[in-house]
């Protein structure tokens, strides 16, 4: 019995090209990463040590102190509760808003179909800054006693829910309105034959069907709301009443600041963004390659 000798696999060589590719995104993940390592390196060391040693300086003893301390000075636990009062009732909001527009303008014909979607998706194009002034004092003069403890538009969660809803609602219906004009229309028209009413084609067949893209839109807007510090800086004054971005303050003297304090501050505060888009990966990454591998 002859026995027959099964030929080598080589390997393919290394082209140059290829090489410099893998240096330049370990180059590019570095250059991201560099920051968050060093705030990471900094918010570990004391302040009497990098104050005496310099920054850039290799470490004596690596503690947790300075999450501790910014974690009790800034009442941090206080400050995060209010985050969660504007994120989680803006980001449904937004959703469910933005869905129902993208709902009526992708399934629905009609002569001023564009230009609705048009006019929402304008309203991103516009400059927070340039409507601050007559913002400002819109929030002054809208007076709602017992809804608000301060009684007025101004300085009261509800505003900064309403600003965020308002100015995110037209990425999102832009986003749903292309993902819900992929879906079949014989979904609908079937449904419009047995009896279904809009509602029902809304809510029960065209909604979940949209779940990759409201998913990746939660994760978006979570993290968009969450960071915000502008909307909060100037139609918030009440200490008390501030979201985790602009109580980061509390850890900042007068006189003095400990940037090794503030960095730890800054890294607690980032935590729970992580846990959104973790908790939402999957979900996130199906929605943003939504229709890549269509022919």
């Amino acid at each position: 019995m002859s026995s027959t000798s099964l030929p080598l696999k080589r390997r393919a060589p290394i082209r140059p090209a290829r090489v410099l590719l893998h240096v330049f995104l370990a180059g590019t993940a570095l250059a991201w990463l560099a920051p968050l390592l060093w705030a990471i390196f900094s918010a570990m060391r004391p302040y009497s040590e990098t104050s005496a040693k310099g920054y850039v300086s290799w470490p004596d003893k690596l503690t947790f102190e300075n999450f501790t301390n910014a974690y009790q000075q800034s009442d941090m636990l206080h400050y995060f509760g209010n985050t969660l009062v504007i994120a989680i009732p803006a980001v449904l909001l937004t959703l469910f808003l933005s869905s129902c527009v993208a709902f009526y303008v992708a399934r629905f014909d009609f002569r001023l179909n564009l230009a609705l979607l048009l006019v929402f998706t304008a309203g991103n194009l516009l400059p927070q800054q340039v409507i601050i002034t007559p913002l400002y004092r819109l929030y002054l003069l809208t007076n709602l006693p017992g809804i608000t403890q301060s009684g007025k538009l101004y300085d009261s969660a509800l505003g900064l829910v309403l600003i965020h809803v308002a100015f995110q609602s037209g990425f999102c219906a832009f986003v749903l309105s292309n993902y819900m004009r992929s879906l079949p229309h014989e979904l609908t028209e079937a449904a419009l034959v047995d009896g279904a009413s809009v509602w029902r084609l809304y809510w029960q067949i065209t909604l979940p069907l949209c779940k990759p893209a409201m998913a990746a839109l939660a994760t978006l807007l979570s993290i968009w709301i969450y960071n915000d510090f502008f909307w909060a800086l100037v139609l918030i004054s009440t200490g008390q009443n501030m979201p985790i971005t602009s109580a980061l303050n509390n850890l900042s003297g007068q006189y003095f600041t400990d940037p090794n304090l503030v960095a730890a501050g800054s890294l607690l505060t980032a935590i729970p963004t992580l846990v959104v888009y973790f908790a939402l990966q999957r979900q996130f990454v199906s929605g943003l390659t939504l229709g890549s591998n269509k022919g």
